[in-house]
């Protein structure tokens, strides 16, 4: 027992001295009911006073709460280390904990080194925090150091300072140095199988990481997640679902990560049915809804096209963190309801949630897509002026988008002067667009040129400029695009549409004929073709005499298969009139699919709901909700 235990046995129970009384802690107890930097220095003066200044029981709490707590001061922690005579590990390890968790991974290596000087020894506490600063740090060469030392120190068979190595060296991308760490391990357990699956996942290396996941002899949902992580990380959402349903067939339950995994991969998908079993399963299980794993199923239900129930979702949360009502007012704003977002932020002030830059992101596409120039001007302003937000580049992009959408170029033009920046692809890239759209051709040759510059390897940019070219007639200039393309081994990225119905994903690409109902898709197309083509469907690319290059699908597919017509023909197979269906495009819609989709909504009474590249297309009785402003 140590002094101070002896000093303070007697006194340790709690005692009342009338029932209005606060209860009579004894200086022991006193440390841990400690709540303030107040109360710690008084019980420091008492603890001196009972003569134990020099204990390191006594003097360890204390640095304990200054350390490692939210109300303590590392500072004071300092200076109480400074006045003990005879240090040891608990005393050190506390400090090396209090400046890993402010981030100062330097100091804690030079505290492991006047722990070394003073010949304190280090013990099995002491190796995983250092290890974890030399990752904080970037700090490869102490990191070796480390490494040597847990072995020097006689720690080269416990588990977890070896399953720090392995996290550290995957942190400094030294793959194979993580790999001789778990390959020599006496006995792994899951968190070494999961960390390294991490690993090769961080690295891109996701089919190895896929090896090592089946080989491990036992899995937690720690392990299913990594993996799953993993495959929606690389955007392989077909294998994370395979991954999913393996996991669900295994009667295995899912924790708020792996929901929050396949949540993202069913919102990049537009899996909506797959998105809905999720969060039911999660409101069944009493899952805890935190306030990220609330955003991400709003997210969910806003990007498969499903307003109402984000919405609804909204509503039922008892507690609405500043990034669900971010996702909420950026919902709306990607399906059009621009003023449906200004009412929904303008409740968000009157409840006293502070915005932030990304609500005004959101406020500004909302007016963007709705074409509320007044709006976003007032907003513009109104950031800086009520909230002291100065504009960033995605303010920028936002508003120069707005404004170039409404024709005012000139005003766009201006603000881009202006800009306190170098306005960056993404800005000009939104002038450049508005340029094609309103035929401004000598400001679009000479924003298109800057903007291919900054972006050489995306396609669309040259597609923009030369498409910018035929619309004035200048074909030589076209080729001349098209060539330099060619020069640059710029490809264009393929398109493909996804529709999820019966709980099964399916993909189309143009003129892809893998889907094993392709006979059944094509007949219905040509039905499709021909019913819209009996109420006046032209199709687009018939109107000049030079067809344009079409950003969205290769031109050696006609305009008739392209990958949106075949997910609509498949949808209209699957579906009765009336019903809704809704289609995930990786691309911006095409102005034929555009106007095709408008007529087939008309004629087959239905409602098709498209996410293109950058918005939310509602399909019903011939109109679309973007009125044609996209």
């Amino acid at each position: 027992m140590s002094s101070l235990q002896t000093l303070l046995a007697p006194s340790i129970s709690i005692s009342f001295s009338s029932s209005n009384s606060k209860p009579c802690y004894s200086p022991l107890e006193s440390l841990e009911a400690c709540s303030s930097m107040a109360q710690l220095k008084q019980n420091h003066a008492h603890l001196t006073k009972l003569g134990l200044s020099s204990d390191n029981d006594a003097m360890g709490r204390l640095i304990k709460f200054c350390a490692l707590f939210n109300d303590g001061d590392l500072g004071y922690a300092l200076h109480l280390f400074d006045t003990l005579p005879h240090l040891d590990a608990f005393i050190y390890n506390t400090l090396v904990r209090g400046y890993l968790l402010r981030r100062q991974a330097a100091d804690c290596i030079v505290l492991y080194l006047r722990m070394l000087q003073d010949s304190v020894l280090p013990n099995k506490f002491t190796f995983p925090r250092l290890i974890r600063a030399c990752s904080v740090d970037g700090a490869v060469e102490k990191g070796a150091q480390i490494h040597a030392h847990v072995f020097k120190f006689g720690f080269a068979n416990d588990g977890f300072c070896l399953n720090n190595l392995i996290h550290m060296y995957v942190d400094f991308k030294a793959l194979e140095n993580a790999r001789k760490v778990f390959n020599k391990m006496p006995r792994r357990d899951v968190v070494s199988w999961t960390t390294l699956i991490s690993a090769y996942a961080q690295l891109g290396l996701v089919d190895a990481a896929f090896e090592v996941f089946e080989r491990m002899p036992e899995r937690n949902s720690v392990s299913w997640n990594a993996m799953i992580a993993a495959y929606v990380q690389s955007n392989r959402f077909h294998e994370a679902f395979a991954l999913f349903n393996r996991m669900r067939a295994e009667n295995l339950a899912l924790d708020k990560f792996v929901a929050a995994s396949m949540l993202s991969a069913c919102t990049r998908l537009g899996a909506l049915e797959q998105g809905e079993w999720i969060h039911k399963y999660i409101r069944n299980k009493g899952i805890e809804l935190d306030p990220k794993l609330a955003t991400t199923i709003i997210d969910m239900y806003c990007k498969c096209g499903c307003l109402e129930k984000a919405y609804e979702t909204f509503k039922g949360l008892t507690y609405k963190s500043i990034s669900s009502w971010n996702c909420m007012i950026g919902g709306f704003a990607m399906h059009g309801k621009g003023e449906a977002a200004i009412s929904i932020f303008k409740d968000m002030e009157k409840q006293g949630i502070v915005p932030d830059n990304i609500t005004f992101v959101n406020i500004l596409s909302a007016c963007s897509h709705s074409g509320l120039v007044e709006e976003g001007r007032y907003y513009f302003q109104y950031m800086t002026r009520v909230h002291r937000i100065e504009p960033m580049m995605e303010h920028y992009g936002c508003m120069v988008d707005l404004l170039g959408r409404a024709g005012l170029l000139d005003e766009a033009k201006k603000l881009i002067d202006q800009m306190p920046m170098t306005p960056d692809v993404g800005v000009l890239g939104a002038l450049f667009g508005a340029c094609r759209i309103h035929g401004n051709f000598e400001l679009g040759e000479q924003v298109g040129k800057r903007v291919i510059e900054l972006e050489p390897n995306n396609s669309g940019r040259y597609v923009l400029l030369a498409n910018l070219y035929v619309k004035a007639g200048r074909y030589e200039d076209m080729a001349n695009v098209r060539r330099m393309m060619n020069e640059r081994g710029v490809k264009k990225v393929p398109g493909f549409s996804v529709i999820e119905l019966e709980g099964e994903v399916n993909e189309f690409i143009a003129g892809g004929r893998d889907h094993p109902e392709s006979k059944e898709i094509y007949a219905k197309l040509d039905e499709m073709l021909d019913r819209i083509r009996a109420i006046g469907y032209v199709p687009c690319g018939a109107e000049g005499v030079v067809e344009e290059l079409d950003e969205e699908e290769e031109k050696e597919n006609p305009l008739n298969y392209h990958s949106e017509k075949l997910a609509i023909a498949f949808g209209l197979l699957k579906t009765k009139a009336g019903d809704t269906f809704r289609i995930t495009k990786n691309l911006r819609v095409c102005r034929d699919c555009h106007h095709a989709s408008k007529l087939i909504s008309k004629v087959f009474d239905r409602e098709i709901v498209v996410r293109d590249r950058n918005r939310f297309h509602h399909f019903k009785d011939g109109e679309c909700s973007c009125k044609d402003y996209w």
